[in-house]
């Protein structure tokens, strides 16, 4: 099977090398065309358009970061929809709007192709490790068609629904994710302002039914003052900023997600959008050391 890959950045190039060492046959793009470079070194193909990708593909997969980039890979000048054959697959495994996946899915349906939305958590680590959580919309035979492929990226692979499933199932992760982070700041803060060792607390908290991914994976880096992004605080931001869209079409409330959306606002405001997720913490630095 051929597969194309187009977005190789901190999530996709190590998603794109485990497809390699499973096997698969790859060609690549990235708009910054260096990043191909150890992709190439371990067998790819790079070309210069996406749509040279499904031009050589099978099954074409894409991780870039918002909607907008998504539609540009897809139908933008030069983009896979030039190249498409019927028969063909599409894999969105960026994070983008649900109600444009299933507009993305009906216009690629239109040209017999099919389209998952298959978004993706575990962050860095998990896209190295293989270990990754997919969440799947779009055909039930082509997600049981693509099993190889995600198995080769992840973990804990799931089929969610009819298209747009998988991008609403990342946004229930996003608005748990986003109230995690904001809720480890607090208590991180809280701990060093009552004058306690923050390892040892963060050690007894992690160990009980305050314990999260956030607090395992993230608050040690905090402790070390390691900002550098895994997953960048703009993307966070962008993800809620998505589930806020979405709660228009929805009934009630949802306070705490409203907040964090705010917080998050506010943090990319403040000039911390590139730094990992657990650099929301440094949105409060100055109000702590007053």
């Amino acid at each position: 099977m051929q597969i194309g890959f187009i977005g190789l950045g901190i999530m996709g190039k190590p998603m794109a090398m485990n497809l390699i060492t499973a096997g698969f046959t790859l060609t690549v793009f990235n708009r910054t065309a260096t990043k191909c470079s150890p992709l190439v070194e371990a067998g790819a193909v790079a070309v210069s358009s996406p749509r040279e990708v499904a031009e050589r593909s099978d099954v074409i997969v894409i991780v870039v970061s918002d909607t907008t980039d998504v539609e540009a890979v897809l139908f933008g000048d030069e983009g896979i929809s030039a190249g498409l054959k019927p028969g063909q697959i599409v894999i969105d495994m960026s994070s983008i709007s649900p109600a444009e996946t299933e507009r993305f899915a009906t216009r690629l349906r239109d040209k017999r192709v099919e389209m998952l939305d298959a978004p993706v958590t575990g962050g860095e680590k998990g896209a190295i490790e293989g270990t990754l959580a997919i969440m799947v919309g779009g055909n039930p035979e082509t997600f049981t068609s693509c099993l190889p492929i995600f198995e080769a990226m992840g973990k804990t692979i799931v089929y969610a629904g009819q298209s747009g499933s998988g991008q609403k199932t990342k946004l229930v992760n996003q608005i748990l994710c986003a109230q995690h982070i904001v809720a480890m700041a607090d208590g991180l803060r809280f701990a060093r302002e009552a004058g306690l060792e923050p390892e040892t607390t963060l050690k007894v908290v992690s160990g009980g039914a305050a314990g999260s991914w956030m607090l395992s994976n993230l608050a040690p880096r905090i402790l070390e003052n390691d900002f550098a992004p895994g997953f960048r605080i703009r993307l966070q931001h962008k993800d809620l900023r998505l589930v806020c869209e979405a709660l228009k079409d929805m009934r009630g409330s949802y306070p705490a997600t409203e907040l964090a959306y705010r917080l998050f606002t506010e943090a990319v405001e403040n000039g911390l959008g590139d730094q990992g997720t657990q650099g929301f913490i440094n949105l409060f630095k100055d109000k702590d050391n007053n």
